[in-house]
């Protein structure tokens, strides 16, 4: 069993799929309208097996915007990760060091949706 989507509630698509794609660098999968007042927009994180989904229409986008919590976007060098959204205009918070090797920064989409920068420093080659 594997877990390959998020939805993400959001108020505008086109606004999230900008955030999503042009500064967290996400791949956009699809974006399709397959019914009138439906669309349908899946991104994935470079290197993920997981996607986001977007959209309106449908159900699972029915959530109230800005109401997901710590969604964790796992890296390898949380200072660099950080830094590049830092330098593509995203509001990053500091560094917190929980202990045990794991790192956090907290970020937020248009919508307020809550996103954490996640390192594990024991998760780095084959454990990654």
């Amino acid at each position: 069993m594997k877990l390959e989507l998020v939805p993400i509630p959001v108020t505008d698509v086109d606004r999230a799929k900008a955030f999503y794609s042009e500064q967290l660098g996400f791949d956009v999968d699809v974006d399709v309208q397959p019914a009138d007042g439906v669309r349908v927009v899946q991104l994935t994180p470079p290197g993920s097996a997981c996607s986001i989904g977007l959209g309106t229409g449908l159900s699972a986008y029915e959530a109230q915007p800005g109401s997901l919590r710590a969604l964790h976007l796992v890296v390898t060098d949380i200072e660099k990760a950080r830094a590049e959204l830092i330098g593509r205009g995203v509001e990053v918070g500091e560094l917190q060091d929980v202990g045990g090797g794991v790192r956090y920064a907290s970020l937020e989409d248009p919508d307020g949706n809550g996103l954490v920068l996640q390192e594990m420093s024991w998760r780095t080659g084959d454990a990654f």
